[in-house]
């Protein structure tokens, strides 16, 4: 009953989800909503239900096919006649009348049944021909696209290892099928049914004996102590995951929050109305950001303070001169308009962003400026960020930062997009909320922040020595005795990826940039003269809980022990490892954000799938392989809300009216607009997107997919079914079938 109810309500319902979804901008969505339903019919028992591949029970089978088990029915007394039930309507129907009816109804049944059977292999059919035919396109499109070919040896070792699982995983699974249909049933628990020497029947039957023996003796063992340690992590893990959110609910059963004065902007005497007013630097570091610089900069020109008390720097680092030409001349028409604002440009591009941070502090009017507000280059504050900010400073000469929290423009805008907003939502509603309040500490998120200048100083400035120069500061103004503040009720526009391309990047940095620097702080942090507790915190949780140990189980649980398990099943792992404790642990990370729960399943899968990544990533930044100081800017997309599109639409408008040139212009003048209009007015050409193919994702998902077929024939339940869709998520995202296409 419960096969016949899913397939129905699945596939029935799975044409919806193609007709909503199919618009989000992401090639595979349909195929993960069809998995929701999958691994929820799974959570619900049906995990006992495993398939099987025995085929001498089903030519073994009575060919009556009744809605339940045949229950015979004797009465003692011989007036009564013998009636046979073979289902739950058996009983209501006549038994000498009405025979031609009783064969109109078994037909109109088995009609019935054979639409129902029909419908099933056609959706079934649909969706194996909408993949397929996705894969040939993107094989096509690829031509011309270069392979991952691994810059400076970036995962070529993670590969080859992976390409030796699969070899062996292939080449076993080839074995233990021909063991299978040859009849030696060993699949259960193969140490208490090794035959004895006087039974082996053959050579490839005592081979294959020997391949048990030895599995038993050396592999299972080491496998075994090897998905213990993980389970061990990946519990400690869960458990700090559940500290916090425990505590996120008491702030919010509380309603703890900061507060300001609510005179703290205001000056008694009214010929100085400005003198409260302190001297804020806002900084706008960018590199080749063409698609948002305009209205990054134009939200924060927007911002609400005197004129006299705030100076905008953007600092470019670009090297395309085309856009160095459009970055000028949106902040000479600023600075037409009476903002306060400069363009700096770097000859000499080291550092990345810490470089360029630190070049505009060393300039000589910063020493005349209290606080520096930074923002990349697609956030949007709002015009009260820094009257909503800059008060906490007052009264707290001990605090150093104040953190806004982040919301996106473009959070709807394909599959991959709300998977991310899962992840950014509970890291800035659960972790930072929480550090913040308890610790006053957490990890500056690198923009959307204000730091007291004198805090940046005392810590030793902007260090050009990782790629995360935002942790890095954050960590010695901690050891400092700066205190930090987090602000979660004051949001920052800005965009997440679109692309698997981009995240994939933004990803590796964001995660070999903590393993490299915690090699270069540990020594600081244990020589510092901060309390045990905030060297403790330092170093088990914020550096190794959540940056080492949760990319290391994570791949190494999921990704390589639960196929081993399947190839070695004398080490077994778990269901409520793989499944349970995965499935709660995902409903904790949805909480913050409500309306994603429906792509709870997705999201566990991808985050599976992208510890690949993070793992590459940490063993990069932890042993200084030749990716760990790689840094590429995050691809945007120039989303925008609907207020700015507006807003941009009425200064368009504003700059066409205004465009004929006074007589009285210089022609040195006349010839500087000419050149600003050129590069603003000339769009470039469209570029075709294309996609990438990568190669790990691709061989763990076959890896995957090869465990699970293994599965199948020992019939282990939940651990087929997630082995088959984590597989398949791994092939979407290995052919690049997630999110948009990069450019």
């Amino acid at each position: 009953m419960q096969i016949c109810l899913f397939s129905d309500l699945g596939f029935r319902v799975f044409p919806w989800y193609l007709v909503k979804f199919g618009g989000l901008g992401f090639w595979g969505s349909s195929y993960f909503f069809c998995f929701v339903f999958l691994l929820l019919s799974v959570l619900l028992g049906i995990e006992k239900m495993a398939p099987r591949l025995d085929f001498s029970k089903m030519w073994a089978k009575n060919a009556k096919k009744g809605g339940g088990t045949p229950v015979v029915v004797k009465m003692e007394n011989p007036n009564f006649s013998v009636v046979e039930i073979d289902g739950p309507d058996s009983a209501f129907r006549p038994v000498e009348k009405s025979r031609g009816k009783n064969a109109k109804q078994a037909s109109w049944v088995l009609l019935l049944k054979a639409q129902r059977f029909v419908s099933l292999i056609a959706s079934m059919a649909t969706l194996l021909w909408s993949l397929l035919g996705t894969i040939n396109k993107r094989l096509i499109f690829r031509q011309g696209v270069a392979m991952e070919n691994g810059k400076l040896g970036k995962g070529r070792l993670l590969f080859t290892v992976i390409r030796v699982f699969l070899v062996s995983s292939i080449a076993i699974l080839v074995f233990e099928v021909v063991a299978y249909f040859k009849g030696w049933h060993y699949f259960r628990n193969p140490s208490l049914h090794i035959p004895r020497t006087s039974d082996i029947q053959g050579l490839l039957h005592m081979v294959y004996v020997a391949w048990l023996r030895f599995r038993a003796d050396y592999i299972a063992p080491p496998i075994q102590a090897l998905s213990t340690f993980c389970i061990v992590l990946f519990m400690i893990q869960s458990a700090d995951r559940m500290i916090l959110s425990l505590g996120c609910l008491w702030i919010k059963y509380k309603k703890i929050k900061p507060t300001i004065d609510s005179n703290a902007m205001k000056s008694d005497d009214l010929e100085k109305s400005d003198y409260e007013y302190p001297m804020v630097l806002v900084q706008i570091p960018m590199c080749n950001e063409k698609e948002v610089y305009e209205q990054s900069i134009s939200a924060v020109c927007q911002i609400d303070w005197p004129k006299d008390r705030i100076l905008i720097q953007v600092l470019d680092d670009s090297d395309d001169e085309s856009i160095q030409w459009l970055i000028k001349s949106e902040v000479a028409d600023w600075s037409q308009k009476g903002v306060n604002i400069i363009y700096r440009h770097r000859e000499i591009r080291t550092g990345y962003k810490a470089g360029n941070l630190k070049s505009a502090m060393s300039c000589d009017y910063v020493k005349d400026y209290e606080f520096v507000a930074i923002f990349d280059a697609d956030f949007q504050p709002n015009p009260d960020f820094l009257k909503r900010t800059v008060p906490h400073f007052k009264g707290n000469p001990e605090v150093g930062l104040v953190q806004a929290r982040w919301a996106f423009v473009n959070k709807d805008e394909n599959l991959l997009t709300r998977l991310q907003n899962i992840n950014l939502c509970f890291h800035f509603e659960v972790e930072q909320q929480v550090n913040g309040v308890f610790l006053n500490f957490f990890g500056f998120n690198g923009t959307a922040g204000v730091w007291r200048i004198k805090a940046l100083e005392e810590s030793g400035g902007w260090l050009e020595r990782t790629t995360v120069e935002d942790m890095d500061i954050a960590v010695r103004a901690h050891l400092n005795g700066w205190k930090f503040i987090y602000l979660n009720d004051v949001q920052v526009l800005c965009e997440v990826p679109e692309s698997y391309e981009a995240y994939r990047k933004q990803q590796h940095r964001w995660h070999s940039g903590p393993m490299q620097l915690f090699r270069l702080c540990l020594p600081a942090v244990i020589t510092s003269k901060v309390s045990a507790w905030k060297k403790a915190n330092l170093i088990l949780l914020f550096f190794l809980l959540r940056k080492l140990i949760l990319p290391f189980y994570s791949f190494t649980l999921f990704c390589i022990i639960l196929p081993l398990t399947m190839f070695v099943p004398e080490a077994e792992l778990p269901s409520w490892v793989i499944c349970y404790v995965p499935v709660f642990m995902s409903l904790l990370n949805v909480l913050p954000a409500p309306r994603s729960f429906p792509f709870i399943v997705p999201y566990l899968l991808f985050e599976n799938t992208m510890s690949v990544t993070k793992f590459n990533a940490m063993v990069s930044g932890l042993f200084q392989l030749g990716s760990s100081y790689e840094w590429i800017v995050t691809k945007k997309a120039g989303r925008s809300s609907e207020s700015d599109l507006l807003a941009a639409a009425e200064r368009e408008t504003k700059m066409i009216n205004q465009l004929p040139v006074h007589r009285g212009a210089s022609e040195s003048e006349l010839s500087e607009l000419n050149k600003l209009m050129e590069h603003k007015v000339v769009s470039p050409l469209p570029v075709k997107k294309a996609n990438k193919i990568y190669r790990k994702e691709l061989a763990l998902a076959f890896l995957l997919l090869t465990a699970s077929v293994r599965s199948l024939l020992a019939a282990q339940g939940v651990h087929f079914y997630f082995l088959l869709f984590q597989g398949v998520t791994f092939l979407l995202v290995g052919l690049d079938l997630i999110g948009e296409q990069i450019s």
